[in-house]
């Protein structure tokens, strides 16, 4: 039975597509492994010169620099999709952290993942580069000094061109080694951090009880104030409108018979009222789910939106799959309404919109170069924006010194 070629197509681009998320995973955990490395020498260097009194100035450093290089890594993970719940903030004091739970997870993890880490993350960035040298190494062998090495791994010299072929065999060998391995080894420099760096069972999780009820609260609260947006948008406008209509049709058909024209000026103002009130009504439906996001999609909706931008708007997208349609909604409301406040309030003389779509997450990142200064209580629908993003559990930042530029960056779960 042939299998089809769009299937083995599909299949090529999903083994790419996970190979290369998984070499990103990878070199991303060799920057915090090269760091733990360093934080774990400190350490070290903390113990041995403690008898002396040297090691109990460094002990506080030390365990400083160790708690940032754990919130670093689960905020690293968590743009990768592993959400890794934080405990209680851990201390920073010798005598108490040496109990603290937490602390010792973060110990055991540092030892691993500056070892074991270290390790996957230098394959990582070297694999590819092996596979590419090895691959490519027929097209530049004329142009090596004819003692150069061969391969990759420092074997074997080219004398023919069938010498120069067989080191591309190798770098096949390579690409089948990152292709089938790399999302595994991934995981496993990633798995040390998800089982030890999370809030442990004798952390207390009210801290996040608390969170996730404030989230639940600030669901309900944008939903109402969106059902009460709808009604009043209702009420105030299409309905007006209808009962105009219905108004102006029952007079123009008692006007019919003894006036013609006035019964037809009637029917003209009914007629125009009733586009609006279609108009108004149009109006209502795109703002509970905007149909640009179906027709176009979300990078497209978003071009729209930079186009009818006042202040010139770049717009960059990189989102392989669609999210879920409330995600998309409200990626959209975010954009549309920052993009009101820069026109109105910032001054500025461009803006940027970034959308990146990895690890089952959706990042945007609006940028202006406006005067700055922007704050939430000025009643510019930043609360609004929050508001939206905490319904569905995602993360809002705001950034806007006087003077500029602004930056607001929103994160949001792709599965909604």
């Amino acid at each position: 039975m042939m299998v089809p070629v769009t299937s083995v197509r599909e299949t090529a681009v999903r083994s790419l597509r996970a190979a290369g998320t998984a070499t990103g995973q990878l070199v991303g955990g060799l920057g915090t492994a090269v760091r733990g490395l360093g934080v774990l020498v400190l350490l070290a260097l903390a113990a041995v010169t403690a008898p002396v009194g040297a090691g109990l100035l460094l002990a506080p450093l030390a365990l400083r620099a160790l708690h940032a290089l754990a919130r670093r890594e689960r905020e690293r993970l968590s743009r990768r999709g592993v959400e890794i719940v934080p405990p209680d903030p851990p201390p920073t004091r010798l005598r108490s952290a040496w109990g603290d739970p937490a602390t010792r997870r973060e110990l055991a993890w540092l030892v691993r993942h500056s070892t074991l880490g270290l390790l996957l993350g230098l394959l990582g960035l070297l694999l590819p580069v092996c596979a590419f040298r090895d691959t490519t190494f027929p097209l530049w062998w004329p142009l090596i000094p004819e003692d150069a090495t061969t391969t990759s791994i420092g074997v074997g010299t080219a004398h023919s061109w069938l010498d120069a072929f067989t080191a591309t065999l190798l770098g096949v060998g390579w690409t089948a080694i990152l292709l089938g391995l790399g999302p595994g080894m991934a995981r496993l420099q990633a798995a040390p951090a998800r089982r030890l760096l999370a809030a442990g069972p004798d952390t207390d999780l009210s801290l996040r009880v608390a969170e996730l009820t404030a989230t639940r609260a600030a669901a309900l609260d944008a939903h109402a104030t969106e059902l009460r947006r709808i009604e009043r948008s209702l009420h105030d406008g299409a309905q007006n409108r209808l009962v105009s209509v219905t108004v102006l049709l029952g007079a123009a058909r008692r006007m019919a018979a003894r006036d013609p024209a006035g019964a037809d000026e009637l029917l003209e103002r009914a007629q125009s009222a009733a586009e609006q009130a279609l108009a108004e009504l149009r109006s209502v439906a795109r703002g509970i789910l905007p149909p640009v996001l179906a027709d176009r999609g979300l990078a497209g909706a978003l071009s729209g939106l930079a186009a009818d931008c006042a202040v010139p708007c770049r717009v960059e997208t990189d989102v392989p799959h669609r999210c879920a349609a409330a995600v998309e909604a409200t990626a959209y409301f975010v954009v549309a309404e920052a993009l009101t406040n820069i026109a109105k309030h910032s001054g500025a003389g461009r803006a940027s919109v970034t959308v990146r779509g990895r690890g089952g997450r959706l990042r945007l990142l609006v940028e202006d170069d406006g005067r700055g200064g922007a704050d939430e209580d000025g009643g510019s629908g930043l609360t609004g924006i929050r508001r939206r993003v905490a319904a569905l559990d995602g993360t809002f930042r705001l950034t806007s010194p006087p003077g500029g530029p602004t930056t607001l960056e929103v994160e949001l779960r792709c599965e909604g």
